[in-house]
């Protein structure tokens, strides 16, 4: 795979990285409620790798070819989205100085995290809409292998994005517990608004 195509990818990823959204607001949330972000960010990876494996592997594009499936996946999805935007808006998380984060939770987190950007359709039909794009049919590397490599490009940004949004909303917000909260709730609104928007996306068509 040629380099250019590898950094144009990987500009187009970027954009779509730093855009907020509902990983931003998982991010923000684990930033404010555990000592450490690792683990929820680690779980939005995994569901981006999942996105990855499933356009290579071509399922992705049944699935947007069979209405029925993709009205179930949006569904799920923006349920869970909904689920988890209620939780922040009636337990918003705030940082506490002296608490310690339980071992235990850091599996939950990253199943969480796994679930946000896991079960989100768009995150698949946009992988479907932008990997084949920079794949090259007679490159040396079998498609499946250029998206992987390309998905992998788009996982690197999201690991240093979502990272630093976790880490900067702790370091910025711990000390203010008001705008925490705020922060929080407008999180838990976000995840809402996009559930809601994916669900009547469908609904419409």
């Amino acid at each position: 795979m040629a380099i250019a195509t590898l950094t144009a990818f990987w500009a187009v990823s970027l954009m779509f990285v730093v855009t907020p959204g509902a990983d931003w607001a998982y991010a923000i949330a684990a930033g404010l409620r555990h000592r450490t972000v690792l683990p929820a960010v680690g779980g939005l990876l995994a569901g981006h790798l999942a996105a990855t494996a499933v356009v290579a592997a071509g399922v992705a594009a049944l699935v947007a070819r069979t209405p029925l499936v993709l009205t179930a996946l949006t569904a799920v999805g923006a349920a869970y989205l909904v689920w988890m935007g209620v939780g922040m808006l009636t337990r918003p998380p705030a940082p506490q100085a002296g608490t310690e984060q339980a071992a235990g939770s850091w599996l939950r987190q990253a199943v969480r995290g796994a679930g946000v950007s896991g079960l989100n359709p768009k995150v698949f039909l946009l992988f479907l809409a932008l990997l084949p794009q920079f794949t090259d049919p007679d490159a040396a590397w079998p498609l499946p292998v250029q998206i992987m490599a390309l998905g992998l490009a788009h996982v690197a940004s999201c690991a240093v994005v979502y990272t630093g949004v976790g880490m900067g909303a702790r370091r910025v917000l711990r000390a203010r517990p008001a705008a925490a909260r705020v922060v929080s709730r407008v999180s838990g609104a976000v995840m809402i608004s996009l559930g809601g928007v994916l669900l009547a996306g469908q609904l419409i068509t």
